[in-house]
């Protein structure tokens, strides 16, 4: 039996692509033995599902601002580790937080989708009862994670270093400086505090703007009004983090998507579109020429952007051929051969669920699937066990040809588009269901039912390859992530079921006093239309995007980077590069590899800290803001003439403060 290792930080080889040959060790050894599934963690991960999944759905359905839990479940695992008489190990603080983090993902994919039942009263036309909410989430939240566990190998072991996984690496450094203290744990405090307290003035104290924009400039400010050109730049602190830890390779690509969607798309289409009522994707008789260059790019650009992430999932499940193939032929082969006593030992860091036991959960919730829509959903229309297999079917082709879209999204980003192919999924389930005659309100019910089991799914894959990624950071026994994933999923879909009814009941989605569910209502403006037989839809702009997409992979570009920079935002696009420049500098600061490498490795820690602080702010700005309390502490100079100026000087400041902390190490360090 080993022990655990001393290892000041990460292990040699984290975050770069390794030799040959070369296998990493992970952090906790492999034949290593300690606690890792117990009581105390599983338990403590049960509790943080409940706490997060109400406090994410109520506040992201009351405010709009949905936050990842990962980050602030690490933090908290870590700090009531020492309350008990044997201090948690690292590994227990894994399950933690992989059980934990079910909350957010669960009610990112409940709030985008459910709540538009209820804003299109088809809670009362039709009946949506807390049953088919925990339904809808659970069954998602499941098929997410049996999707992902085929992949998990391609994306956390042989494509190691070759993506950055920036919120696995935040929430790991979390808990490794929580384990080992001393320097590493300085800094990350240190780190968090500057960004906590730097995002809060921007949140809750309105210090400076959020966003700087060239119209602050009169040259920037005639380019936007007249040809709809304008720069954007998001100065949080946790962006610049991420950033860093993206690094320039991604962040690059990212930007140049983002560049061509502001300064060419939106340009082009306000000049060739000023005199064309803008009806393509509903909006009546408005022009284009009294659109902000943000409405176009909301109104069009996005949609091209929709197209481009469609197209790059496409091509990337082409290229994942081979491995979805040998993963489910393992599976088969499982299922009718036994264990050899001569069978090589998989290590226990490197055991996944076994592929049979996959093979026959999708089965299984594929089946049960089936009965919810037929017996539950559908079954006051005609043909309702025919209607519900075509219900089934688009939620398992689209589930699975884009669970490697959503992992891969957030192994280089840390953002998953989930809404963007929500849309898509939306869009093409109406087509379907409106072919196979289920129009009007039933249409309605059942599309975004299939829309909410499809977005739980891909917010669930997508989030879970972090838990996954951690884990094989700190030598975590996949399996056990895997299993007790599932039950932080049972117990999440449950509690966000119960607050999106509760909250209906006490507020309601529709009206002048209602919650502003902007995800949801944005669902539901989408879906009226589409079932209606003869609806528009941007079938032009998506081919754009498809075609955009085709061609970076010719070239070389990677696609899905380059189509996630033309969906998000500009402002959210620019400081990431900025980030990533400040890396690549910290890189190549010294010609001492070594020292240049511990160098880049303090900025990461140190970015880390930013984007962990600018997490648990983003809670507490969500909680002031909804009792209150902000009234007592904002000063309200955002909304003056020198809130970008204010705002601009101090994202400088930050960045030059990355760059030179980072570089503050020795060789004797």
């Amino acid at each position: 039996m080993s022990q655990t290792p001393e290892v000041k930080g990460m292990p040699e080889g984290a975050f770069e692509v390794l030799p040959a040959g070369k296998e990493y060790a992970p952090y906790i050894a492999a034949d290593a033995v300690m606690p890792e599934v117990t009581f105390r963690s599983v338990v403590l991960g049960l509790i943080m599902a409940v706490v997060f999944s109400a406090a994410a759905a109520f506040l992201g359905l009351k405010i709009g601002q949905v936050f990842e839990a990962a980050i602030p479940i690490a933090i908290i695992a870590v700090g009531v580790a020492p309350l008990f008489k044997r201090k948690s190990t690292i590994l227990e603080n894994v399950i933690v937080q992989s059980i934990g983090a079910a909350s957010g993902l669960v009610v990112a994919g409940a709030i985008f989708t459910l709540p538009a039942l209820f804003i299109l009263g088809l809670d009362k036309a039709i009946g949506f009862d807390l049953f088919k909410i925990f339904m809808v989430s659970f069954l998602g939240g499941a098929l997410g994670i049996l999707f992902l566990i085929p992949f998990r190998k391609y994306f956390v072991k042989e494509m190691h270093g070759h993506f950055p996984f920036p919120e696995a690496t935040a929430t790991t450094q979390v808990l490794v400086a929580g384990e080992k203290g001393g320097a590493q744990a300085r800094i990350l405090v240190k780190s968090m505090i500057i960004g906590g307290v730097f995002d809060f003035m921007v949140h809750s104290v309105g210090a400076f703007n959020e966003v700087f924009t060239s119209r602050l400039f009169g040259l920037g400010k005639a380019l936007a009004d007249k040809s709809k050109i304008v720069f954007k730049m998001d100065v949080l602190s946790a962006v610049l983090g991420l950033g860093y830890i993206i690094g320039l390779k991604y962040t690059s690509i990212i930007a140049a998507g983002s560049l061509l969607s502001w300064f060419l798309l939106v340009p082009v289409i306000y000049y060739f579109g000023q005199y064309i009522p803008a009806e393509i994707v509903g909006n009546g008789s408005q022009l284009i020429s009294a659109m902000s260059a943000e409405e176009i790019f909301r109104s069009y650009v996005r949609f091209i952007g929709i197209g481009a992430i469609a197209m790059a999932g496409i091509i990337g499940i082409l290229k994942s051929t081979k491995i979805i193939v040998q993963a489910f032929g393992m599976g088969f082969k499982q299922m009718f051969r036994k264990a050899a006593a001569g069978d090589e030992k998989t290590p226990r860091t490197q055991t996944d669920l076994s592929m049979k036991t996959v093979i026959l959960g999708l089965a299984l919730t594929i089946l049960v699937i089936w009965v919810f829509f037929s017996f539950a959903v559908l079954q006051p229309v005609p043909q309702p066990l025919k209607l519900g297999l075509i219900a089934t079917l688009t939620v398992f082709v689209i589930s699975f040809l884009f669970t490697s879209v959503a992992a891969r999204a957030i192994a280089i980003v840390g953002t998953n588009p989930v809404s963007g192919m929500t849309m898509m999924t939306l869009i093409l389930s109406s087509l379907v269901l409106v072919a196979a005659g289920l129009t009007g309100q039933y249409g309605m019910y059942a599309a975004l039912l299939i829309g909410g089991v499809v977005c739980t799914a891909l917010s669930m894959s997508g989030g879970f390859i972090t838990d996954l990624k951690i884990g094989y950071w700190l030598g975590s026994t996949p399996v056990k992530q895997q299993k007790y994933k599932m039950l932080g999923v049972l117990v999440s879909a449950m509690t966000v079921g119960l607050v999106i009814f509760l909250l209906n009941q006490t507020y309601g989605f529709s009206g002048s006093d209602a919650l502003a569910a902007p995800q949801a209502n944005a669902m539901a403006a989408l879906i009226q239309p589409l079932m209606n037989p003869g609806a528009q839809v941007p079938w032009l702009l998506y081919g754009v995007g498809i075609l955009t997409a085709l061609i970076m992979e010719f070239i070389g570009v990677p696609p899905l980077a380059f189509a996630l920079g033309m969906y998000i935002p500009l402002e959210l696009n620019t400081p990431l590069v900025i980030g990533g420049l400040i890396a690549h500098l910290v890189q190549r600061s010294s010609q001492d590899k070594e020292w240049a490498n511990k160098r880049y490795e303090k900025g990461i820690l140190i970015a880390s800290g930013f984007i962990a602080g600018g997490a648990i702010i983003g809670v507490l700005s969500a909680i002031l803001k909804y009792f209150d309390f902000e009234r007592f502490i904002h000063l309200g100079w955002a909304d003056k003439a020198q809130g970008e100026p204010i705002a601009l000087v101090m994202f400088v400041v930050l960045a030059l403060y990355l760059y030179f902390d980072s570089r503050r190490v020795g060789k004797e360090d």
